[in-house]
Parts: structure tokens; C-alpha cells; sequence
């Protein structure tokens, strides 16, 4: 076992070319935690916005390894872990306040932020999934109920969260209608389950609205895009419907009136708030499994856009600022 590892480090917050390769000591694992030989990561807005500087609070102590999301094999286990050894194939989303992240050839994480990752990827794929997967999941069956025949208008299709909503949407029974830019992002779209697409950039929310509910407005609107989105999603939704959402902010300036005019319930979801707070941890674990179990019984899988080495971290985190991609960018510990 080597005590020196490589670490993809920042000293201060910056632009993508922020980040240094640096030797590092190897972590041990605490009594709860156990050290995984990282295969791979991923990109997710979080990322970039710690880096850039504008969520101070989730970031680790200087300096500072950054990503949530991870897969690989656990390689030394706590005293106190029953749930996993030495060898296993696992994905997770370890972190938190005072922990360090997964671009570096090792991790160490509460043992609940993982879980045994699907068979029927490679692992390295798993590395898409949990930030994202956990993210619709709560979206969908945590913060509102998706019956067989409900209307559900997903903003963001194609993106990172949204192309796994479209996927549990379609596999709870809804009718997905789906909102996307371009022709290509609408054709996958209904590749992952989609029934109808939505060019919202020219197309009237009541337009769509009267088209797909013959104006009764959506069952539920997923909305994991934020800013003007929420605005429209309260003129999507029925009376009594649903609006789930992952940007706190975007209701910074929103007018929230229409939610006490139409009786709607709003749902937001901070997946990560389990690392971050120490507690609670068991409730990721637990979700993994489940979404392990969805993939490998064909129900989901992660759409991956591109793959970049580590040392390509810059450039994978420039891509993913322009949002010119669909799915997910991979980080590959090559």
C-alpha cells in the first residue's frame, strides 16, 4: 500500500486552470468510513460553483480536493464497517464539511454515503449517477408522488438530473412531456422515455400547457434548472399539482404568490445535505442501493457525454460551465 497518492488540489477559489496535481499523503479511514481506490468521478454544477468560489461553505479546508461523486474499489475498511470489504465495487457520494473530495487516487467516506455499485455498467459509469440520481429520485418519490397516468413536465431533459427524471418518470407510469433547446437534446429526450418535447425557447407556456393538458396544467413540474424556470413552472402546474425543484435561490425575487393562489406544493431538494450536516447519512446508502437496483434491472442509466482524464480536470470543468454537452462529463483515473 503506498503512503503518497495524487490529489487534484486548489489553494485558492478560480478559474478551471485552478487546479494543481500534487503528492499527498493517503487517507485512513476512520472507525466508520471506508478508503476507496477511486476508478472515477464526475462533473456536476456543485463542483464548479465550489471552485469558482461561490459556495464557500461546502468547500473542504485548503487545499482542497474537489467533486461529490465517485466509483471504485474499497480498498481498507473502518473498525466499526460491516457493510462493505476489502475488494468491493462500489459508488457513493462521500464529502462534507471538513472532507476532502474524490479527484485523487484515493478516498476516504462515511460508509454510509456508498453503496455497492450496479453490475450491469462498468464501474466507471457508476460515477455519473450519484449526485444526479439521487437528486431526481428525491425529486420524484420523496418530495411529491407519481402516479400511473400523471402529467409530468420535465424542464432540463437532457441535463444531468433531468435525463434520469425523464427516465423514473416514464417508469412510475407518467406522461412525460419534456423541455429541451435543440433538436438533437429533444430526440434523446424521447430515447429515454419521453412522450412529448418541448422547444421552450419558442414556444408559450400556455401553448404547451393547452397541447398536453388540454389547459389543465401539469400534475407535477420538475424543475432542476432554477432561475426563470420557476416562474413558469407555477403557470404549468395544475391547481393542487406539484412543483420540485433543486435551486434555493431561484426563489430569491419569485413571486411564490401563485402557490397560495392555486393551493401548489413546492419541494426542494439539497442532496448533498447529509454530508454536509454529519447526520443522516444512511438515508444515501440507502437511495444508492435502490438506484443500483433500478439500473440493473434496465430501469435507468446514466448518459455519459464525454470522458476526460484527470489531468484534464480544466478542460472538463470548462465544458461543463458552457452547458454544451447532454448527461454527464466522466473523470477517469487513468
Amino acid at each position: 500500500m503506498p503512503s503518497e497518492m495524487d490529489a487534484y488540489k486548489i489553494e485558492d477559489f478560480g478559474d478551471p486552470d485552478v487546479f494543481e496535481n500534487v503528492t499527498t499523503d493517503v487517507p485512513d479511514p476512520d472507525p466508520d468510513e471506508i478508503r476507496v481506490e477511486v476508478v472515477a468521478s464526475s462533473v456536476n454544477p456543485v463542483d464548479y460553483k465550489v471552485r469558482r468560489g461561490h459556495i464557500p461553505d461546502f468547500t473542504p479546508s485548503f487545499p482542497a480536493t474537489l467533486h461529490c461523486d465517485v466509483a471504485g474499489v474499497v480498498d481498507a475498511t473502518g473498525a466499526d464497517v460491516e457493510a462493505f470489504e476489502k475488494g468491493d465495487r462500489v459508488y457513493g457520494m462521500p464529502g462534507g464539511v471538513g472532507r476532502q473530495g474524490s479527484l485523487a487516487d484515493y478516498v476516504v467516506g462515511h460508509a454510509d454515503t456508498f453503496a455497492h455499485a450496479p453490475e450491469s455498467i462498468p464501474l466507471e459509469d457508476s460515477a455519473a449517477l450519484p449526485v444526479v440520481a439521487l437528486t431526481a429520485w428525491e425529486m420524484l418519490a420523496d418530495k411529491t408522488t407519481v402516479d400511473i397516468g400523471d402529467d409530468v413536465l420535465v424542464y432540463g431533459a437532457t441535463g444531468g438530473v433531468g435525463h434520469i427524471g425523464v427516465q423514473l418518470a416514464d417508469w412510475f407510469g407518467a406522461t412525460v412531456t419534456a423541455t429541451a433547446s435543440s433538436e438533437e437534446k429533444r430526440a434523446l429526450a424521447v430515447d429515454l422515455g419521453a412522450d412529448a418535447t418541448v422547444d421552450y425557447t419558442q414556444t408559450a407556456v400556455e401553448t404547451y400547457v393547452d397541447e398536453f393538458t388540454d389547459g389543465a396544467g401539469f400534475d407535477v413540474v420538475f424543475d432542476p434548472v432554477g432561475d426563470d424556470h420557476l416562474d413558469t413552472a407555477f403557470e404549468a402546474v395544475r391547481p393542487y399539482g406539484a412543483v420540485v425543484t433543486t435551486e434555493s435561490s431561484a426563489a430569491q425575487g419569485v413571486d411564490l404568490a401563485p402557490m397560495h393562489a392555486t393551493s401548489l406544493e413546492l419541494g426542494v431538494v439539497l442532496v448533498i445535505y447529509p454530508v454536509l450536516a454529519g447526520q443522516g447519512q444512511e438515508r444515501i446508502g440507502e437511495e444508492l442501493d435502490t438506484i443500483a437496483t433500478l439500473v440493473d434491472n434496465g430501469v435507468i442509466a446514466p448518459h455519459i457525454a464525454d470522458r476526460y482524464a484527470f489531468d484534464e480536470v480544466a478542460a472538463a470543468h470548462r465544458r461543463a460551465e458552457t452547458g454544451d454537452f447532454v448527461g454527464k462529463l466522466l473523470l477517469v483515473n487513468e
